[in-house]
């Protein structure tokens, strides 16, 4: 499958939702720049293996080259382009044992673009307790909610909505941090967007287009399940 986005967000979402193997994301992008988009694959389950096109001077094209990340430089011509064909092709059939770990050649470009210098690699954080309030707004109140109430987020531009029992509540905890402070035993990240309560699962069923979607207990709504997460309900 081949699909063109017309700017970083949509290239974002696209390969959230279709799990590409491979992804050409041009440096200059409108809304995230391609540099954007690499630094938020990092974190993905499975992130692509990534081919920057880019006007960029030398310094920047020796940074993707020492990062084992292939690089195209506008305008492209064919044979350039055959030689990024046969560079894939070998990442995507590794020899046995030597299987490809595109995440960190994300971070060793990332980090070379930055300056040159290797990412420091952060103190680890204290261990705290899992979530067990959110502090939201709904309508002209501010509400309480017990983590128990929850049955899933879903991240919505600038705000990620609280579904519960009762209605829909807005944070802006942005859904990425969000996770970091939920058990993973009790709550499933099933989208780039979206976090469910593990206990409000009743199932999982394939809607026309084939995609895998999660049904809620008692709730009409049914939640798209991304490429990128499809091996969290493997045997339902």
């Amino acid at each position: 499958m081949v699909a063109r986005a017309a700017n970083g967000l949509e290239a974002l979402r696209m390969i959230d939702d279709e799990a590409p193997e491979v992804a050409f994301l041009d440096i200059r992008m409108p809304g995230l720049t391609g540099l954007d988009v690499a630094a938020k694959l990092v974190d993905s389950p499975k992130p692509p293996h990534i081919v920057f096109v880019t006007a960029y001077d030398q310094y920047a094209v020796e940074a993707f080259e020492h990062a084992a990340v292939d690089y195209l430089l506008k305008p492209a011509n064919l044979e350039r382009l055959e030689k990024t064909v046969a560079k894939l092709k070998a990442r995507l059939k590794p020899a046995a044992g030597e299987g490809a770990v595109p995440a960190a050649a994300l971070q060793a470009l990332l980090a070379q673009l930055a300056g040159g210098a290797a990412i420091a690699a952060p103190a680890p954080a204290p261990v705290s307790a899992p979530l067990q309030w959110i502090r939201a707004t709904h309508g002209d109140e501010t509400r309480l909610i017990p983590i128990d109430d929850v049955i899933y987020f879903q991240s919505n531009d600038k705000y990620t909505s609280v579904f519960v029992e009762d209605g829909e509540s807005l944070i802006r905890t942005p859904i990425s941090k969000l996770r970091e402070q939920l058990d993973e035993q009790r709550f499933w990240q099933i989208h780039r967007s979206v976090i469910v309560a593990a206990r409000h699962v009743a199932g999982t069923k394939q809607d026309f287009r084939g995609r895998l979607m999660v049904q809620l207990k008692g709730r009409p709504e049914q939640l798209v399940v991304s490429r990128n997460y499809v091996d969290l309900f493997r045997g339902m």
